[in-house]
Parts: structure tokens; sequence; C-alpha cells
């Protein structure tokens, strides 16, 4: 039988569309003129088999499409890519990842060819570094958020009720008044300064008395030298009865090891220094049995595995400590130990020196300031000293050394 004029339009070109193909036979099979002759020829100018092209057929039949199903285009999530980075580029350890997670997995091929689509298209693999960095300052910022929702130490006013009667917690009014002389332990000032109690000193004050009262903890942090450590030592310069304080110093790269011998040391227990972990954690444990305030000073330097240790002793039930945890990063350094960084009960920053008190804390801080008048104070604070307590000692040692030479100067002339 001859082919009608209009299949001849279709064999006239080759590789035609398939919609165009599709739509020349069901013309064809309308008219009751389709015979497998047209189909196997529309195959042979379409560049498939027979049967793919009755399947056409069926498919426009039944589901009124003439083109290809659209395939679902497979993506990667943003979490997907940061897994790959942290792998280095490893697809396999990607597809491991998705398989633990659980729910349909593509192919390990087709992870390959979709992770090679979306690099050739200009997608970048962020470094792992950067990646792992965004990753833990993310966590920190959210860590911090929920923690100021967090309640003291776990069972710790429980556990204090059941073996004494509650100790008064210290008040603002423990710290040094504003003009008391400020020779204190562990303060170094410039020669006729007197300690000051600024806003920030009370609101360390108020948050270590509380923690005192629950046998919790307590971080102090900020930016440095904005007076944290002399804050916490003002605040407890003065401690209820039967308290005492114990400083611990942070070795440089702390070990477990090393932090187990700083407590110990700090303690000032005595006797040597015993040979087996299991012995200084009794001695140091028992040692702590009487209600202390332990002070972590530089705590930013700690270890994860160093924080525990911190954290072990704190959870021992034969202690009865109140952790102060102080540092310029101490607040991160916490983050590392979830477990320990949910039990703080205060995160206390330390800001600067608000434009309102320059003045008055400034010349109580040391008579030299005292003749100059507030508006160059807040001059010098604005252009200078930035609200930082310790660049307002340095300049006072500076102004000190600059009077005492022209003092000097003068008498020899």
């Amino acid at each position: 039988m001859g082919e009608p004029g209009v299949w001849g339009e279709v064999t006239a070109g080759l590789r035609v569309s398939r919609p165009v193909l599709v739509a020349r036979l069901l013309e064809l099979d309308a008219a009751g003129e389709l015979t497998t002759a047209h189909v196997r020829a529309g195959a042979q100018v379409g560049g498939v088999n027979a049967r793919t092209v009755w399947r056409w057929l069926d498919a426009a039949r039944t589901e009124g499409r003439v083109e290809r199903r659209p395939r679902a285009r497979l993506e990667l999530s943003d979490q997907a890519w940061e897994v790959l980075a942290q792998a280095g580029g490893n697809v396999s350890v990607l597809h491991r990842h998705l398989k633990d997670a659980g729910g349909e997995v593509p192919s390990l091929a087709s992870l390959y060819r979709v992770v090679r689509r979306d690099l050739e298209a200009g997608r970048v693999l962020p470094d792992r570094v950067v990646v792992r960095r965004e990753r833990e300052e993310q966590r920190t910022r959210q860590a911090l958020a929920d923690l100021a929702l967090a309640g003291t130490r776990e069972d710790g006013a429980a556990k204090a009720a059941a073996r004494r009667p509650p100790h008064p917690a210290p008040v603002a009014s423990a710290v040094l008044p504003s003009g008391e002389s400020g020779a204190m332990a562990g303060v170094v000032l410039p020669a006729g300064a007197r300690l000051v109690g600024t806003s920030s000193v009370r609101a360390v004050a108020e948050a270590v008395g509380q923690a005192m009262a629950a046998e919790g903890s307590v971080c102090v942090f900020g930016d440095p030298g904005r007076g944290k450590t002399v804050a916490v030592r003002m605040a407890l310069h003065e401690v209820p009865p039967g308290w005492k304080v114990t400083w611990v110093p942070v070795p440089v790269r702390p070990s477990v090891a090393g932090m187990r011998r700083a407590v110990f040391d700090a303690l000032g227990l005595p006797g040597r220094f015993p040979h087996t972990s299991a012995r200084a954690d009794a001695v140091v444990a028992g040692a702590l049995g009487e209600a202390r305030v332990l002070v972590v000073d530089e705590a930013q330097r700690l270890s994860a595995p160093c924080l525990e240790y911190l954290q072990s002793l704190w959870d021992h039930p034969g202690t009865r400590i109140t952790l102060v945890l102080c540092g310029a990063g101490s607040e991160r350094a916490l983050s590392r130990l979830p477990q320990l960084a949910s039990r703080v009960g205060a995160w206390q920053e330390v800001p600067r020196l608000a434009a309102a008190e320059v003045a008055a804390v400034v010349t109580g801080f040391h008579p030299l300031w005292r003749t100059v008048a507030a508006p160059d104070l807040a001059w010098v604070d604005r252009s200078c000293a930035h609200g930082v307590f310790r660049t307002w000692a340095a300049l006072t040692a500076h102004l000190q050394n600059a009077l005492l030479t022209t003092a000097v100067s003068y008498s020899y002339s």
C-alpha cells in the first residue's frame, strides 16, 4: 500500500522530533490507516526502535502526552554540600551520610554526575576549614541564645539543702566601694589609683552571688582590658563565713594532667602530688568538700577534656563548688562542652565603660583626672580609651611618668 501524502512529509526528513512524529502517526490512526510499516518507518526516522514508538503512541492515547515525561532533577541541599565540603569533596562520604540519614538515596553514580554537573555550572565547593569555622560559630551563637534561658546547676539547690543550711549570697555591698584603697591580691594599679565600683562590677557581683547561693556556675566574658578579672576579685573580696575562694591559674595549652596539678597546687594541699590520677582526684575532691568558690581565670585556653575535668569535680557528690569561669572568649570555650555550658546559670558580659559613667569612674580611679573637665575626659575616651579600663590605667601611668619627668627637669634647671 502506498504511503499517503502526509506520511511522505514525515519521511522526507530524518530524525524528526517526537511530538511531530507522534502527531503524524495519530493522524493516520484517526483515519484508520495506521499500519506496522508506518510505525517501523517512524522508528527509523525518529532514531528509535519500533517498541519505543508504540509506547509513545500509547502515552499519547491514554495520557494525552506527546512529550517525554519530565524527569525529576536531582539537586543537592546546602546541608549535603556542607557535608561534601567537610569530606574534602569525597562523594562516597556524602553517599554514606545520606544512607545513614535514611530515606530515598540516589545511587553513587548519580551523586557523582550531580556534583560534576553543578561544579561545571559554577558551584564552588567551600574550603572545609571555612565551613567548619562557620558551623562552629553558628553553633556558638545558637547555644548562647539557648543558654540565655538555662537554669542553674542541675539539682544543685536540692543537693546543697540536703547537706547544710543555705548560706546567704554575697551582694553588691561586698564590692569595694568607690574610693577605697586599691590594695588587693592579684590587682596591679598605678600608684595612687583606687578601685572603683562600676555598674559592671555590681552586675558581676550579683551574678557571682546568685551562683554561690545555688552552688552553680557563672561565665564572665568580654573583650580584653574591660576589667573582668578585677570585677571578679572585687566581687569575691568579702565572702560569707564558711566560704573560701581559690583562684586556679590555667597553664598555656593545658592538658587534663596539667589542670589536675593546677587545681591541686591552687588548693595548697599538703604533701606531694599523687602519682596516680585516681588518687589525685580523690584528694582534690576531699578538699573541695567545704563551701568554696573555684575561679578559673583565662578559661578561654581550656580544651573540652579540661572542661570535662572541671565538670567532674563540680558534679562530684562530695564537693561544694561554685564555679566561676572568666576570660576573653571563655563563652566560646564553653561551647566546646555543651553539657557544662547548659548548666551555666549566668552569662555575664563585662562591656566597655558607658560614656555617661566615664567621668565619675575615671575621677574616682585616680586623683590626676579630677582636675580635668568632663568634656575633655569624654573626648579622651572617644579618641583613645574607647571605654576600655585597661587603656585608662595605661594613660594614667603615662601621665604620671610625664609629670614626674617634667618635675625632675625643672628641679635640675
